[in-house]
């Protein structure tokens, strides 16, 4: 196991009719600014608890942040905040809200000329600060709610990128189960899927001898897989989605990450695609990652072949037949989940590999948990799930 360090600061307040703390958590004599979506928070009933709970404070509303937030609807907020003397802001939302909110919450005090620099030149220039921030979770997902991560997509550019900084983290998240049962049944696969493969990122590398992290990334899977379409045969089953939200949650809050390699090359690949094509998120990822574990199956065949054991019961034949049941059985889950795992069945055409590969090579990437992978693998994998 690697030497790591762990902070997680975030407070979750977890369960039923849990909005309705909101106003305890939000500091008094704040003027807040309420960032939101589309609107389906006002057909389930949360914009109305919300709107109860800030009803002593000085607030304003902020809505229209898609999914796949887009830098230039973000700019709209921080100029909001500046001009408004916005002081706290509050999402409202799934992975989407939240990861606008932050880019919003670190670009309103930004000094230098424009914040996309957090993105495009990470590591270089990251947040100084950052107005401090409160969600309430309306779809599991992305591990957002409770991690310092955000992705932003640049419409002009047609660039999704992200940024990671502790000075974002959210002070608190509100999940309440609830409202998953309003969600459409495509957004719930989504969920699943993208947390699924988070765990994915940070677990299926090579082995450096850390069982416990192993053991609870495994727990996290095998309880998605269990979960998962329990959440999707009944929309009104509360325990099943809590504990789909709960997973999701810890999917992506740091702890499965300690102390082991972690790869995100899925992420990188998949970013691509929604940029280009506007594909969802989940949905790219569930055509990359199969092609990642075909291509990589040498370097990370020690955890391929202990996640299609202790996942998936394949046990038996050489290694490469059980690999290939392992991925053959990972896209059948997804598949089973309504996620179709080809690029075909999305219309993206040849041209688009290219581009992307172009892409990486200009920029210079090499992927992976080892960094073996350059713009010429990426190019293999995205035609390996033609």
């Amino acid at each position: 196991m690697y030497n790591f360090e762990y902070t997680n600061p975030v407070k979750i307040i977890f369960g039923k009719e849990s909005i309705s703390r909101l106003k305890n958590e939000i500091p008094q004599g704040s003027r807040v600014l309420m960032l939101y979506g589309g609107g389906s928070i006002k057909g389930n009933g949360v914009y109305q608890q919300v709107k109860a709970s800030l009803k002593d404070f000085d607030h304003l509303e902020f809505a229209g942040i898609e999914p796949n937030p887009r830098y230039e609807t973000c700019m709209k907020a921080i100029e909001m905040v500046r001009r408004e003397n916005i002081d706290f802001l509050l999402a409202v939302g799934g992975g989407s809200v939240i990861d606008a909110t932050k880019f919003v919450a670190a670009g309103a005090l930004y000094s230098g000329d424009d914040p996309w620099d957090f993105f495009s030149q990470r590591y270089i220039i990251e947040p100084e600060d950052a107005l401090p921030i409160g969600a309430v979770l309306t779809l599991p997902a992305t591990g957002s709610e409770m991690n310092g991560n955000t992705v932003v997509t640049r419409e002009s550019t047609r660039e999704k990128l992200s940024f990671g900084s502790p000075k974002v983290l959210p002070g608190f998240s509100i999940l309440d189960p609830v409202t998953v049962f309003s969600l459409p049944d495509k957004q719930v696969a989504n969920g699943v899927v993208d947390a699924f493969i988070h765990v994915m990122e940070q677990y299926l590398t090579f082995p450096v001898n850390a069982p416990l992290q192993d053991r609870f990334a495994e727990s996290i899977l095998q309880t998605l897989i269990e979960e998962g379409p329990k959440v999707l045969g009944n929309r009104q089953d509360y325990d099943a989605a809590a504990n789909f939200m709960w997973s999701a949650t810890l999917a992506l809050n740091g702890l499965i990450a300690t102390g082991v390699p972690q790869d995100w090359s899925t992420h990188l690949i998949g970013h691509e695609l929604t940029a280009f094509h506007g594909i969802d998120h989940a949905r790219t990822l569930a055509v990359v990652l199969p092609g990642v574990m075909n291509l990589k199956r040498k370097s990370k065949q020690d955890k391929i072949l202990q996640f299609g054991e202790r996942i998936w019961g394949i046990k038996e034949g050489t290694i490469d037949e059980r690999i290939d049941q392992t991925i053959s059985r990972t896209v059948s889950f997804f598949e089973s989940l309504g996620v179709p795992c080809r690029l075909s069945e999305y219309g993206v055409p040849e041209e688009t590999i290219r581009k992307i590969s172009e892409r990486f090579k200009k920029r210079g990437s090499k992927l992976g948990e080892k960094e073996d992978i350059d713009y010429s693998q990426v190019e293999k994998i995205l035609f390996d799930r033609m």
